[in-house]
């Protein structure tokens, strides 16, 4: 998968080429280099008549308008520019961000239940507030949760959504999403694909039919922007559109060219960034200090470990990894999910998906290796009282998949890995 054979090149280009290219194939013909930025938010028409004409066709197919826009919640160019680009890098048809990722699958699950489809079937561990989202049945959905195994037993005639995250935050467990979507019939299958970005998976190569972002993490990469965008086809993106307009949950221009100025990089960041990812989790999986690390089969920048002391300590020993909430910038972060992120979900359900309170989530950056090690080392040193325990623990179990072999040269990973 090396090679996208979608868009408007009639040559098959690598998606390093098109992460910097999508979106911006225009702006030489309009004699500009940087894509602009659209600050509008209204748009002048002397003809009234034509406009009202153009807002109820938006209004019965929720189609991009031809020409002009009409008003910034409804469509603003420079996050069309975000979205035609996000689209093509995960092969999809369309894409329609939103203000934030809990916005974009607030829409998706606006977007069924305005069809009589408010029933989910999820499959945990998911972000502790798409959790909580579903689960608290805020937007009147139901959910059903389920392990992989049981979601063909769970779907209902009015399920209008199965719901994974491939690799799941914050444990990293992988789905067959393949098998999923085979399990999923005549329902769609949405995938977070926040951690693993396009550069790692596809999900609709392998069956997915909606993919969904938290852009603020890989997409942005910096810790500067926030946004969410949903990939799919453009049926339901016509829908997606109407929901958002419906309920202003609209990216901003400027996070929209941020966002598209962030997707130039990803291939390069992320590959970097899990590089360094692997090397970590080899020197981790020797650590007598830690119990168990967690690291996907398909790589990444994500690490996930369990220490055998107090997970607080390393969060306040930490002085060039920062403690913080988020992942996927070019600086190394390190979160407890039992604390933050997963806080929200109650302590039972957290447990049994594998959060447990001694589990500590690091999203890798671009620093140097050794530089982060000696660091996080430190951090994760014993107090003089743990140290005879620490230093007769057995050697780290490592989930998900064994320590690559040759750890930074697996880490390097193919152009386009998805399968």
């Amino acid at each position: 998968m090396d090679a996208m054979d979608y868009g408007p090149s009639a040559t098959p280009r690598a998606l390093a080429t098109e992460a910097v290219h999508a979106g911006r194939e225009d702006l030489a013909s309009l004699g500009l280099h940087a894509p602009p930025l659209d600050l509008s938010t209204t748009y002048p028409s002397y003809d009234a008549r034509a406009e009202a004409a153009r807002i109820d066709e938006f209004a019965t197919t929720g189609a991009r308008l031809d020409g002009p826009p009409v008003y910034a919640r409804l469509d603003n160019p420079t996050v069309a520019r975000f979205e035609e680009a996000l689209a093509r890098l995960e092969g999809t048809e369309a894409a329609v961000a939103f203000a934030s990722g809990m916005a974009a699958l607030t829409a998706v699950l606006l977007a069924r239940a305005s069809q009589g489809l408010r029933h989910v079937v999820a499959v945990r561990p998911l972000y502790g507030c798409s959790d909580h989202l579903l689960d608290a049945g805020l937007l009147g959905t139901e959910v059903t949760w389920t392990d992989p195994a049981g979601i063909a037993d769970a779907i209902r005639p009015d399920t209008g959504l199965v719901m994974v995250e491939s690799p799941a935050n914050p444990t990293l467990a992988e789905a067959d999403i393949r098998a999923l979507a085979h399990s999923c019939g005549s329902v769609p299958l949405l995938v977070d694909n926040t951690f693993a970005t396009p550069v790692l998976q596809r999900p609709v190569e392998q069956g997915a039919r909606i993919v969904l972002h938290s852009a603020t993490k890989y997409l942005g990469g910096h810790g500067d922007v926030m946004g969410g965008i949903v990939a799919c086809d453009e049926e339901f993106a016509r829908t997606l559109r109407q929901v958002r307009f419906a309920t202003g949950g609209v990216l901003h221009p400027l996070a929209g060219y941020l966002l598209l100025r962030g997707l130039s990089t990803l291939p390069v960041r992320v590959r970097a960034a899990s590089a360094t990812a692997a090397e970590l989790v080899r020197r981790l999986a020797t650590d007598p200090r830690i119990a168990r690390v967690h690291y996907p089969r398909i790589g990444g920048a994500m690490i996930a470990f369990e220490v055998y002391g107090d997970p607080h300590d390393v969060i306040a020993g930490v002085r060039l990894i920062t403690p913080a909430v988020s992942l996927g910038s070019v600086d190394t972060l390190i979160q407890h999910p039992a604390s933050i992120s997963h806080r929200i979900v109650a302590e039972g359900d957290r447990r049994s998906a594998g959060v447990s309170d001694r589990l500590l989530r690091m999203s890798v950056g671009l620093e140097d290796v050794e530089d982060l090690w000696r660091d996080l080392t430190q951090a994760l040193s014993p107090s003089p009282s743990e140290q005879p325990l620490a230093v007769a623990a057995a050697s780290a179990a490592v989930t998900g998949s064994a320590v690559p072999a040759g750890a930074g040269r697996s880490a390097e990973v193919p152009e386009s890995a998805g399968r």
